[in-house]
């Protein structure tokens, strides 16, 4: 018997990685490792402990948030994804982390504004400050600006503070890749990149 195909979304964005993963009849498994710099360590085992490498060949999509997020931790799962979605000829789905939080977190709007632009924002020390534009509509979250290092005059509203939830996320991510494979999108890996608004190299 041909096992159902599998998908698996990865999450690195921040201090803790998260892993999902579902078959076609729908069972899914979530789970996160608080690893922070030590993930380039875990990464394969960590994602093994859900997924079994023998079955990576039954891989019938990907996902994975492209930050922005630490330097290396977004890296490395962006790295494996992309690599995997290679050499096995299947689908890779990327997604902002900014885009994934702003399906949770835009109830915290007045109810006036739930339905219009808002930003997400994420003040970095010595470097400033990290802002995405995002709209929800029904299910769905447009990301009208990519999160990008905001001028330091530049202020935006309505504003949320960005907040890590990554098993909300990842799970999320790999409801996206299901819904979007369903739908017979291409997903073509050689467009995900990982988003690094400020240089992961200057003064710390």
């Amino acid at each position: 018997m041909t096992e159902a195909p599998l998908f698996l979304a990865l999450h690195s964005s921040s201090e803790t990685f998260g892993v999902a993963i579902s078959d076609a009849a729908g069972h899914r498994d979530v789970a996160t490792f608080a690893d922070g710099r030590g993930l380039s360590n875990t990464l394969v085992t960590r994602v093994e402990s859900l997924l079994p490498r023998e079955r990576w060949r039954d891989l019938a999509g990907l996902a994975v948030a492209t930050g922005p997020g630490g330097f290396t931790g977004t890296r490395l799962s962006v790295v494996l994804a992309r690599t995997l979605a290679q050499q096995l000829a299947c689908p890779l789905l990327g997604v902002s982390s900014y885009a994934l939080m702003a399906a949770r977190l835009h109830v915290l709007l007045p109810p006036a504004q739930q339905l219009g632009p808002f930003w997400i924002c994420r003040e970095l020390p010595r470097r400033g400050t990290v802002a995405g534009n995002y709209r929800v509509e029904a299910d769905s979250v447009r990301e009208l600006a990519a999160p990008h290092l905001l001028k330091p005059e530049q202020k935006v509203a309505p504003a949320l503070e960005a907040s890590d939830d990554v098993a909300t996320d990842v799970e999320r991510l790999l409801t996206l890749l299901k819904t979007m494979h369903a739908a017979g999108e291409a997903l073509p890996w050689q467009g995900v990149l990982p988003i690094y608004p400020t240089s992961p190299v200057g003064p710390v």
